[in-house]
């Protein structure tokens, strides 16, 4: 049992949780709580650390999952886990997973895609939240600006719920180049913007669509916006004045699966 927060592995696991660099370099990020670490695609499991409550009070289906790891596991004391853990209440398991490398095809998915474009979202729940309810929505996959918040960031990956494991995503130079490209092969895109001239309930998005997402303090640039094909509108009543950026992209993206599911 590793009893000592000096030791070289703790030192660098808990890089990982808080440096990005340290994720980039090693191309890893960090999965804490067995939900969410036994949802994992096996082969991306590099390492597993558990505390010594955690073995004690540990279910039957707990034990059969870390008698599966293909590495084995690392026990450390409590109060190593606490120091590791992103997280006040630790859960008591944690893994350090490689990271996934998407390209646009992966992005596309079929020939009318449906995905979410994301121009630097700062806040990480708001990334993790939004990867959520598009997957639920039927999402195909995700682009985001470079200014965006990191998707490996542990908060990102806590709120996503799981969805960090299935969706596809990748980060690009430029939203308004990318939005061209989307374009040439067949995708519509639309820019959630306060100076809509239709209502997003009166558009069709049954062919390829992307709906695009600003900054929740700024919106989009005028560069990116200008690129869509479209501004659409998110209606509101009362003295609101904007709506949150993972609220607009869970309205949008379930009106797009409302319509596809009804054909």
């Amino acid at each position: 049992m590793i009893t000592s927060t000096g030791n070289a592995n703790i030192r660098r696991v808990s890089g990982y949780l808080n440096k990005s660099k340290d994720r980039k370099h090693d191309k890893v990020f960090v999965v804490e709580g067995f939900k969410m670490v036994r949802e994992i695609q096996p082969e991306r499991i590099k390492e597993v650390y558990i505390s010594e409550d955690y073995v004690k009070k540990a279910s039957k289906e707990e034990n059969e999952f870390l008698k599966k790891l293909k590495n084995g596991y690392e026990l450390v004391s409590n109060t190593v886990f606490q120091k590791m853990s992103d997280t006040q209440t630790p859960q008591g398991i944690l893994a350090v997973v490689s990271q996934y490398e998407y390209s646009m095809s992966d992005i596309l998915g079929s020939d009318k895609p449906l995905l979410l474009i994301l121009e630097n979202i700062q806040d990480p729940g708001n990334v993790g939240t939004m990867f959520r309810s598009a997957e639920g929505a039927g999402v195909n996959g995700i682009i985001l600006s470079r200014g965006s918040a990191d998707i490996y960031n542990p908060k990102v990956i806590r709120s996503t719920m799981g969805s960090i494991f299935r969706l596809p995503f990748i980060y690009v130079d430029s939203i308004p180049d990318t939005v061209r490209e989307l374009g040439q092969k067949g995708v519509k895109s639309y820019a959630a913007h306060l100076k809509g001239t239709q209502n997003y309930d009166e558009i069709s998005y049954e062919n390829g669509t992307a709906f695009m997402i600003g900054n929740e303090g700024n919106g989009l640039t005028r560069e990116a916006a200008d690129s869509a094909d479209e501004y659409i509108l998110i209606p509101m009543l009362g003295k609101v004045e904007s709506m949150n950026a993972a609220t607009s992209a869970a309205i949008l993206t379930f009106e797009a699966a409302r319509q596809r599911r009804n054909k």
